[in-house]
């Protein structure tokens, strides 16, 4: 019995820690899930094993029955020749005005979404972070977006701690 609740601690512990905030770094605080729902495509992200290799990357977000967020994330793997496609779901850590979500593409497994930079005038750009400093995803709402904006939000990631010298960015090219 007491090997179980220290497995179950210890696994309460790991699923934590994975949807926690990078020390330092705060996310949004006036956040409308209503004006963020819809298509972002991947401007630039640190490169992982589930996306190494995918261009025209792109994360829909709309409301489930449930009240959390319905994701699906979308990228071509040119090297196959077809696209790739995951689906998960989201739910807010605390407060709805801020930021911060909690992900799962596999079952109980949860995984941060850290909203930590929002052009909120006009919902165009996000930079998001995970749990630590490995990962980080720019998004807009369009493939393309003004490069004094990138740049801006490199030096903002940079400014955070983020290795910005190994972000991939992300080529999208009419299919």
């Amino acid at each position: 019995m007491i090997r179980r609740l220290i497995t179950l601690f210890a696994s309460l512990l790991l699923v934590a820690g994975c949807t926690g905030v990078p020390d330092g770094v705060e996310v949004v605080d006036g956040f409308e899930l209503e004006r963020y729902l819809g298509t972002w495509y991947e401007i630039a992200r640190l490169d992982h094993r589930f996306e190494r290799g995918l261009s025209n990357v792109t994360a829909s977000y709309s409301l489930r029955e449930d009240g959390g967020v319905a994701v699906l994330n979308r990228g071509y793997r040119s090297n196959e020749g077809e696209w790739d496609e995951a689906s998960g779901k989201a739910y807010f850590l605390g407060e709805p005005e801020l930021g911060r979500l909690k992900v799962s593409f596999f079952g109980p497994f949860y995984g941060a979404y850290n909203i930590i930079e929002l052009d909120h005038e006009n919902y165009r750009y996000s930079l998001v972070a995970g749990p630590n400093r490995s990962y980080l995803w720019l998004l807009a709402r369009t493939p393309d977006i003004d490069p004094a904006t990138v740049e801006r939000l490199v030096v903002k990631a940079g400014n955070l701690g983020f290795p910005v010298h190994e972000l991939i960015y992300v080529a999208h090219e009419p299919m």
